[in-house]
């Protein structure tokens, strides 16, 4: 019995880990896409997210860098492995069971469930913070694709 909750234990890891690096791929894009679009500068976006270790510093930075652009991808990559449990906990079983309405609405509520503390619970240090380089839709296309990257998948690996 030991070994099948240990075999369990180690499936649900590796599904979350998988997960976790799809949809911070996901969402990464989503970000660096918007910052072309809007300014034709795809790396800004991301590398202000760094400003939660480096301070605004990183909202002038436009080239990629390990030390802004590194950053800025790992810091999302952090914050989307709490959204990615949180998803797992609440609506993986929907999900992997193939419920795809209920699994689209659970990403959208946990991806508004993201938009709300990462703009209104947190203080300004801790926000995303490639909003400073994007435009409100933006906002809407980012959080869009969280939902729909955490919601898609059917059958859990």
């Amino acid at each position: 019995m030991n070994q099948i909750l240990q075999k369990k234990a180690l499936k649900a890891l590796r599904n979350i880990v998988f997960r976790t690096q799809v949809v911070g791929i996901t969402t990464s894009g989503a970000v660096a896409l918007c910052g072309q679009i809007e300014d034709g500068d795809a790396v800004s976006p991301l590398n202000a997210i760094s400003h939660i270790a480096y301070g605004d510093e990183a909202y002038s930075e436009r080239e990629i860098s390990v030390k802004y652009t590194g950053t800025g991808v790992a810091l999302n990559q952090v914050a989307v492995t709490s959204w990615v449990l949180l998803y797992e906990l609440l609506f993986g079983r929907a999900r992997s069971r193939g419920e795809k309405g209920t699994a689209l609405l659970g990403g959208v509520f946990v991806a508004g469930l993201a938009y709300l503390i990462d703009y209104h619970a947190v203080p300004e240090r801790l926000k995303p913070g490639f909003e400073k380089h994007l435009m409100p839709r933006s906002l809407l296309f980012i959080y869009a694709t969280l939902a729909l990257a955490l919601s898609v998948g059917g059958k859990s690996r």
